[in-house]
């Protein structure tokens, strides 16, 4: 049995394995107290989807940061809205549209959809299957990968920036720039002074650029209808607000997506009963899609802040609260997936997960995410013939050894090596 009293926060052995904390804390009260920061752990899957969908009561202004720092305020009464709007901008990435409440976040949210349309999709998915064939083609004839840095990434950032409509010839210079620079976990960290920095310079240098060319050079591309979008009341964003939702694509869409992507054939490269199901029958792909988001959510949690006092799963939550909603719990709840802790590629509500979030802050860039794990699924499954965990690496089944990126947001292998042969390797 786990400690419900352990440090979520800080507690290393929380990052290899959460789940176990969660069903305890769950077991206790789906709504729980943790001791050390005072923050409400939500575990229950239907008190996190309250809470989700009340975003009148539930700010996002802490979303990624919650008690770190916190808001330095007093938070006294039984409505702090007043509190949270006049402080809200010395938070982490105050500027970002995660921590946006409406009416302001349904704005912004507004120029983003402007990119993410069924025809923009389609045309990105035709780019998907394109660079997933080059991206293989740099490693199978080797017979193995450290799958995250020689496809996750790089193809995860360039499917964005083909959404995002980056020319082509710009696109080699955003993989060496945002491929090429020391990890940066400061998402999700308690290092106060390392999330004060802005990781994003470079986004934000080229995107400006851009933005503020084609408002003066309207063309027929992608980065003109992002920067002649309006407002819902017609009013035209500054520059940055712009920027600001190019460069939040980048950074959530890629880093998400490569744990999806890793996360995935770690379980097909561990179980060959699966992966067989998986090639036999590649209609299951998409199930499998969804239930490894559920069973691996890679977010684990958002924050969120209570402007006046609720009671969520019977338990009472007092003004200037804040709440973490744990996908990665919600998700595993058994009043709502039997065997949580299974992974059932014919789960029939394996979709109803929230690794995606739900309301307001739903993630705009599921569709995307979906259709880069299939594609590159299909193509990985379509071009090997057998895929394994690389021992030499991570050590024999009865003692595999991986780790995961060190954070209380995200949850995710940092590295993944693999061995496969390759569809027409030559016989051993």
């Amino acid at each position: 049995m786990a400690d419900i009293d352990a440090n979520f926060f800080t507690d290393p052995d929380l990052v290899v394995d959460p789940y176990g904390y969660f069903d305890d804390l769950r077991s206790a009260c789906p709504v729980h107290r943790e001791p050390h920061h005072g923050v409400m752990m939500v575990t229950g899957y239907d008190e996190a989807v309250e809470i989700y969908n009340d975003s009148e009561l539930f700010s996002a202004c802490n979303s990624v940061s919650g008690p770190f720092p916190g808001i330095s305020a007093p938070m006294e009464g039984d409505d702090v809205s007043a509190v949270i709007e006049a402080h809200r901008d010395d938070l982490p990435m105050a500027d970002q549209i995660i921590t946006f409440d409406p009416p302001k976040h349904t704005a912004h949210r507004s120029l983003l959809m402007r990119l993410i349309t069924p025809k923009r999709l389609k045309e990105n998915e035709e780019y998907m299957v394109r660079l997933a064939d080059r991206q293989l083609d740099t490693f199978l004839g080797s017979g193995k990968c450290e799958f995250i840095s020689q496809f996750a990434q790089p193809f995860a950032l360039l499917v964005v920036a083909d959404l995002m409509g980056v020319p082509d010839e710009d696109r080699e210079r955003f993989r060496r720039e945002m491929l090429h620079r020391p990890d940066d976990h400061s998402i999700g960290g308690t290092d106060e002074e390392a999330m004060a920095k802005n990781p994003l310079e470079f986004l934000y240098e080229q995107f400006s650029a851009y933005v503020e060319d084609r408002r003066a050079n309207p063309a027929d591309d992608v980065i003109t209808g992002l920067a002649t979008a309006t407002f819902p009341d017609g009013s035209t964003p500054e520059v940055l607000d712009v920027v600001r939702i190019a460069a939040n694509v980048f950074a959530a869409g890629t880093e998400t997506t490569v744990r999806l992507l890793s996360t995935m054939l770690r379980y097909l490269a561990e179980d060959p009963d699966l992966q067989r199901r998986v090639r036999d029958d590649p209609s299951l792909i998409p199930n499998f899609v969804e239930e490894t988001l559920r069973i691996e959510s890679p977010v684990k949690g958002d924050f969120r802040l209570s402007r006046r006092p609720s009671t969520i799963g019977g338990v009472d939550i007092g003004a200037g609260t804040t709440v973490m909603v744990l996908n990665s719990a919600a998700n595993r709840d058994p009043g709502r997936f039997p065997d949580p802790h299974t992974l059932d590629i014919e789960r029939d509500n394996a979709r109803h997960h929230l690794a995606f979030g739900r309301g307001a802050h739903t993630c705009p860039g599921a569709p995307l995410a979906r259709s880069e794990a299939r594609i590159s699924l299909e193509r990985i499954l379509d071009r090997t013939i057998d895929i394994r965990i690389d021992e030499e690496i991570h050590g024999p089944p009865e003692a595999r050894a991986f780790t995961y990126v060190p954070t209380f947001i995200l949850r995710g292998l940092t590295h993944l090596g693999l061995r496969f042969e390759p569809v027409g390797a030559p016989a051993r």
